[in-house]
């Protein structure tokens, strides 16, 4: 499984990156928005600053303003790769970019109806927002086993991205369910390294040397 980062945040990419902990970058205008400035700046800082996939989103709510929106955010770098919504008309955008061989994730899905539609345009990814689901009472990792199950039946190459990832099991799960992808926020991330048997553990070992050989220099 890859992980993204769900962040427009530099130093956070910066740091997850120095860990070697991620494969790509997921944005929307949202993240955006909360790092001020100008946000052609920030999204050009984070196509320069990660070798992987860049997904950079759209706004227009036809196909034809998508798809011109694409040919201006693909000219940012190389691995940018064009958010595109659910909707009928993001489908018919996600065919056209996709005959000119721009990559796509169709965003804000909740659904294998959805997914199916998607990979059907020719979409590269479908993001899935599981939390969301969950939020809703409705198991959202059920959906991402449908979506996998459907695909491998057909041999779809759309790759399942679960995103709205709120803590750790969401991407345990997302492993055992046969994602290609998780898009993790910077919080959640590192909270994957942590356990508490962990910590207890390494703080045995600590106070075992510090006895046996004293405190380390």
């Amino acid at each position: 499984m890859r992980f993204f980062i769900d962040t427009a945040n530099l130093e956070e990419i910066r740091q997850a990156k120095e860990y070697g902990l991620i494969d790509g970058v997921t944005t929307n205008p949202t993240l955006l928005s909360r790092e001020g400035g100008d946000w052609r700046d920030q999204m050009r800082a984070i196509c320069e600053e990660v070798d992987g996939p860049v997904s950079l989103e759209v706004v227009s709510s036809n196909a034809g303003g998508m798809v011109e929106e694409a040919k201006e955010l693909v000219k940012y770098g190389s691995n940018v790769v064009i958010k595109i919504p659910m909707l009928m008309e993001g489908m018919k955008a996600v065919r056209q970019l996709s005959e000119m061989g721009v990559k796509t994730n169709v965003t804000v899905a909740f659904s294998p109806a959805q997914a199916l539609l998607a990979a059907k345009a020719g979409a590269t990814y479908i993001s899935l927002f599981i939390g969301r689901l969950d939020g809703l009472s409705q198991r959202g990792m059920d959906v991402v086993e449908q979506i996998v199950t459907i695909y491998d039946n057909y041999g779809f190459e759309t790759e399942v991205l679960v995103a709205s990832v709120r803590h750790p099991m969401h991407i345990i799960e997302a492993a055992l369910a046969g994602a290609d992808v998780a898009t993790i926020p910077y919080r959640v991330l590192f909270q994957l390294a942590e356990h508490p048997m962990t910590d207890l553990g390494i703080k045995q070992f600590d106070e075992d040397w510090e006895k046996a050989f004293g405190e380390r220099g």
